[in-house]
């Protein structure tokens, strides 16, 4: 889902791409609304005349449709945004069975701060994890683990295939975090068997990419990360402490994780005991 980021009092210019041939200019467009947790609102409709007729609080001034012709079926601008505005826009308009309202892929509109310089979006900066070699030769398994930090807008697609291979594999992907003006998140993938031996990228789709492309990260077979190391011929101690590398580095990495979402966790405790403070003290004060 495309994103447009605008700061507060700016505008934004909102299209409807709507993939059907049965666009007519007589057919009614319609634009909605929908916030986190909340269902879909329509906020207001283009009529067959081209009257845009808006719902009951929505400003007729900020709020600016338009109804085009041929490839761009209708375009809405939202003056002066405000942090009200954020959500999920989509534009619809009814088939010619008038059954069926086909609906935009829609798009995210993120309001920021005037003050703050986000209306520039960053792409993922990504870290890796392998299978560590306890997991490969004791379990027959391997988890291959993608870390993406650092990215803004929050919009963002992971997907795990293998090496020329088009087919998306089933992976587990955890929850987007915000870290101050930034995002965060994680996804792995878990094989098992002869699976462990293949080659793994794991592709991320971000609006922010280089080049506007697809990041795909590659992961190597295990089977070739043990064999380089079998035919090294290492002492058993050199063994051990590859063994031990591995299982401190997967360690420190859920440890890291673990930390960063208990320090989140503080700063949400602490800012509702500061709160509760302030209102304990203001209480006092009334006689």
């Amino acid at each position: 889902m495309p994103s447009v980021i605008k700061k507060q009092g700016n505008t934004a210019f909102l299209e409807c791409q709507i993939k059907t041939g049965a666009f007519k200019k007589n057919v009614y467009i319609h634009w909605y609304r929908q916030k986190p947790d909340q269902p879909l609102q329509r906020i207001l409709y283009i009529s067959s005349n081209e009257n845009v007729v808006h719902e009951q609080g929505v400003s007729e001034e900020r709020y600016e449709a338009r109804k085009w012709k041929q490839d761009l079926p209708a375009s809405l601008r939202i003056h002066r945004v405000n942090e009200a505005d954020a959500g999920l826009y989509y534009c619809a308009c009814w088939d010619n069975s008038g059954w069926i309202k086909i609906f935009g892929e829609g798009t995210k509109l993120i309001v920021t701060p005037s003050d703050r310089n986000l209306n520039v979006g960053t792409s993922p900066k990504p870290t890796i994890f392998l299978p560590s070699i306890a997991e490969t030769t004791l379990h027959n398994a391997g988890t291959y683990l993608c870390l993406l930090e650092n990215f803004f807008p929050d919009v963002i697609k992971i997907d795990w295939k293998e090496k020329n291979d088009k087919t998306v594999l089933k992976s587990q992907q955890g929850d987007t975090i915000k870290t101050y003006d930034t995002y965060m998140k994680f996804s792995w993938l878990t094989v098992t068997g002869v699976s462990v031996n293949k080659e793994y990228k794991c592709i991320i789709k971000h609006e922010r990419n280089k080049g506007g492309v697809e990041q795909e990260i590659l992961f190597p077979s295990q089977k070739k990360e043990l064999t380089a190391i079998t035919s090294a011929k290492p002492s058993m101690r050199y063994e051990d402490d590859v063994l031990q590398l591995q299982l401190m580095n997967t360690s420190a990495y859920y440890i890291y994780l673990l930390l960063l979402l208990k320090s989140l966790a503080y700063s949400v405790a602490i800012t509702f005991y500061l709160l509760g403070d302030q209102h304990s003290v203001a209480m006092g004060r009334v006689p």
